[in-house]
C-alpha cells in the first residue's frame, strides 16, 4: 500500500512544496508598507494647512519611518528572492516592480522633507484642487497595492483563469486613476498660476515641484500595473 501523503501537503501548492514560503509575500509586504507611507502625506498636510509645524515633524517622522522600513524590505526581497531556474518567472522582473514601489516610498519622504524644511504652504484658494489632487494619486497607490496583493494568486494558479481577468481589470482601473491625477494635476497648476502674483517667487518654484512629486507618485503607481502586465505577458 503506498504510503498516505497528509492532507496539509496534498493541498500545498507544489511551487510552495519545491521552495518554501512564496517570495511574493515580502513584495506584497513591501507594497503594503510603500502605501502605508503615502498615506501618511494625508495628515501630513493636514498639519501643514493649519500651519502646525510641530504636528508637521511628527507626521514627516511618521513617513519617514516608513520609507525605512521600506528600504529594509527591497533589501529582504534582494536578498531572498531564489535564483533557481524554476522560479514561474522573471527575477528582474520582480525585482523592477519592487524598485518601482521603493519610489513610490521615497518620492512621499520627499515631499514631506521638502515642505517641512522649507514650512511651505499652498494658498488657501487653491487647496480644494490640492485636496482632490493628492486624493486621486493615491487612490493610484491603493489600485497598484491591490494589484499586487493578486500576484500570489497568480503565481499558485499558473497565470490563467479568472484571476487573469481580475488582474486586467484592476490594471485598467489602475490607468483611469492616474489618468484623472495627470487630469488634476494641469487644475491644480492652473488654480496655482492665478495665485503666482501674491507669492514669493522662490516659493512658487517649489510649490510646482511638489505638484510634480505628487503626480510622480501616480506615475510610479501606474508603471507597478505595467510591470504587472509583462509578468503576465511573459
Amino acid at each position: 500500500m503506498p504510503p498516505v501523503q497528509s492532507e496539509t501537503v496534498s493541498k500545498t501548492p507544489l511551487f510552495s512544496r519545491l521552495f518554501g514560503l512564496s517570495p511574493i509575500s515580502p513584495i506584497k509586504e513591501h507594497m503594503e508598507t510603500c502605501e502605508r507611507c503615502v498615506l501618511g502625506l494625508v495628515p501630513f498636510f493636514e498639519a501643514v494647512s493649519g500651519s502646525d509645524w510641530a504636528d508637521a515633524e511628527k507626521r514627516y517622522r511618521a513617513v519617514s519611518d516608513l520609507e525605512g522600513v521600506a528600504d529594509e524590505l527591497k533589501k529582504k526581497v534582494r536578498l531572498n528572492l531564489p535564483r533557481s531556474l524554476f522560479l514561474p518567472m522573471s527575477r528582474n522582473h520582480l525585482l523592477e516592480i519592487v524598485q518601482v514601489q521603493d519610489r513610490i516610498a521615497n518620492g512621499a519622504k520627499d515631499i514631506a522633507g521638502l515642505m517641512l524644511g522649507r514650512k511651505m504652504r499652498f494658498p488657501e484658494e487653491v487647496k480644494p484642487a490640492l485636496t482632490e489632487f493628492v486624493k486621486a494619486s493615491l487612490d493610484a497607490v491603493s489600485l497598484a497595492r491591490k494589484v499586487i496583493a493578486q500576484l500570489n494568486d497568480l503565481v499558485t494558479t499558473g497565470f490563467s483563469g479568472r484571476e487573469i481577468e481580475l488582474v486586467e481589470k484592476m490594471l485598467e482601473e489602475l490607468d483611469d486613476a492616474e489618468h484623472k491625477s495627470d487630469v488634476l494635476q494641469v487644475k491644480l497648476r492652473r488654480a496655482l498660476f492665478d495665485h503666482e502674483a501674491d507669492l514669493n517667487p522662490v516659493s512658487v518654484i517649489f510649490l510646482y515641484r511638489v505638484i510634480d512629486q505628487i503626480g510622480d507618485i501616480a506615475d510610479d503607481a501606474q508603471t507597478v500595473g505595467n510591470r504587472m502586465m509583462y509578468l503576465i505577458a511573459s
